[in-house]
């Protein structure tokens, strides 16, 4: 019998008795309300018997194949002006209200998944940097994508001029999930959530999506499947793949609760959509953003200064839990030196920075962080009364968040 690769996520807290008598097994949920879940990432090779078994495990809460994974491919900006030129910071960080916020993520641990970071940049001199690769590519960032992204959530005030939405985050955690060329696999994300959530952070920030093609593109290749069974079969793994991002938010939620100690996630929604080609052409948010528990980000662009109306740009998927600033971003790049970009990846990190903030004044007021206020307040705090009217109404947008101003 034929055996395949699956990712398991099991909560090594349930308890498993057997009555003597009967030989029937259970769960004991009671445990719950006595031990934290613990949830676990394992990779094993399963035929249909085994699958079939493994099932019955009160301890196994999801599995799925391991699927592919990429960066949401952000594009370069053709914006040619220099920070000299825009003033003291931003528009991401003014238009938010970033920069009118008493706080700037004291005390508050960030988690980027993406390709690494420079460490050696001088926008994150004097953070204490965290990294894991889970790639087996090594430490680093040959992309350029993680940096660009850490730069926009805490990169540091650099010749008096700021970039980033919480300058004063300290410690953040880096896990290199995806490699020089963008690419990694559903494995790499699950394990390194985990490690966020076992370090501490009270935010963890992933601009990154599945690769359905590339799935198909793999069974086509590996099992030599017609085109369609490959795409039915790497539907049916994308499926369980979502299933087990809500199942294993929802062990981090449960996790969160009991310890009185909020992680929140966010997640790009996906650059799929073409309105600047028809204004009908707009795709629902990509996994892992679309799973329940996590925070989907979308994309705003203005066509001047920041107190100019802002509207969805042409490329964000719709229908996210909140939006943001993800046109001419400015950031770091590797090797020094800063760069300007466009996607819902250079949005997630404004919304990361900005949960930053709020972490911190929620710290400050009850020295924990509550996951589910930390999220009502990025979500009902967004503001929609900055979006231009005259939206397709196919097109559901979200709010700009905003950072607290007290």
């Amino acid at each position: 019998m034929e055996s395949d690769q699956y990712i398991i996520l099991r909560d090594t807290s349930r308890v498993d008795l057997s009555e003597p008598f009967s030989g029937r097994s259970f769960t004991l949920e009671a445990s719950r309300t006595v031990e934290a879940p613990t949830p676990r990432i394992d990779i094993e090779s399963l035929d249909t018997r085994d699958l079939f078994d493994l099932r019955r495990d009160p301890q196994v809460v999801s599995i799925a194949p391991p699927m592919p994974v990429a960066l949401i491919e952000p594009t370069a900006s053709e914006e040619a002006q220099t920070h000299d030129q825009l003033g003291t910071t931003t528009w991401g960080v003014s238009v938010t209200g970033a920069v009118d916020s008493p706080f700037t993520g004291q005390g508050v641990t960030v988690a980027v998944l993406d390709t690494g970071i420079d460490a050696n940049h001088e926008a994150f001199k004097g953070v204490q940097l965290i990294e894991q690769d889970f790639t087996g590519e090594g430490n680093g960032d040959k992309n350029g994508h993680g940096t660009h992204c850490a730069g926009t959530i805490f990169g540091q005030v650099v010749n008096g001029y700021r970039f980033s939405m919480a300058p004063g985050v300290q410690r953040a955690l880096i896990g290199k999930v995806l490699d020089s060329q963008g690419r990694g696999g559903t494995e790499q994300i699950y394990r390194a959530i985990l490690w966020g959530l076992d370090q501490g952070a009270h935010v963890i920030s992933m601009s990154l999506g599945m690769n359905f093609p590339a799935q198909v593109e793999n069974l086509m290749k590996e099992k030599n499947f017609p085109a369609p069974l490959a795409t039915s079969k790497a539907l049916e793994n994308y499926r369980a793949n979502v299933r087990l991002f809500d199942k294993l938010a929802d062990l981090v939620n449960a996790r969160n609760a009991l310890f009185q100690q909020g992680t929140v996630i966010v997640a790009a929604s996906g650059n799929d959509s073409k309105r600047n080609i028809d204004p009908n052409y707009i795709l629902s948010v990509a996994p892992p953003a679309a799973a329940d528990g996590i925070i989907s980000v979308g994309a705003l662009e203005t066509p001047g200064e920041p107190n100019n109306a802002l509207k969805v740009a042409y490329f964000s998927n719709t229908g996210p839990n909140v939006a943001a600033p993800g046109v001419k971003i400015y950031s770091a790049k590797p090797g020094g030196g800063y760069r300007y970009l466009n996607g819902t990846s250079m949005a997630t990190p404004h919304v990361a920075g900005i949960a930053a903030l709020w972490a911190e004044k929620l710290l400050k007021q009850n020295t924990t962080v509550n996951r589910l206020e930390l999220s009502s307040r990025l979500i009902g705090q967004a503001k929609k009364d900055r979006l231009a009217a005259g939206f397709n109404p196919l097109d559901v947008g979200a709010g700009l968040v905003q950072a607290p101003l007290n």
